[in-house]
């Protein structure tokens, strides 16, 4: 692996890991009141298309970090659809 191919899996290590505690927090608690449905489904659009991205220049860092938050964030959004 190269320098770039470093940075870019370091950044997608971090960037997925900071989103987990919050993705599991509102998992257990189920409480969504603090959530913002439009900023949620903006957010949840950006991720997909980063993963998007990802996979038309076949990025696995930024395929596999988006992906895995792709899938929380949409969790996310349906509880908050669901228990508003």
């Amino acid at each position: 692996m190269n320098l770039i191919d470093w940075v870019g899996s370091l950044a997608a290590i971090l960037t997925t890991v900071s989103f987990v505690p919050q993705a599991w927090h509102t998992f257990r608690s189920r409480d969504v009141s603090g959530i913002s449905l439009s900023m949620y489904s903006l957010f949840t659009l950006g991720v997909a298309l980063w993963l998007v991205y990802g996979i038309l220049l076949m990025a696995w860092p930024i395929i596999i970090a988006n992906s895995i938050t792709t899938s929380l964030a949409l969790m996310i959004l349906v509880m908050k659809l669901r228990y508003r």
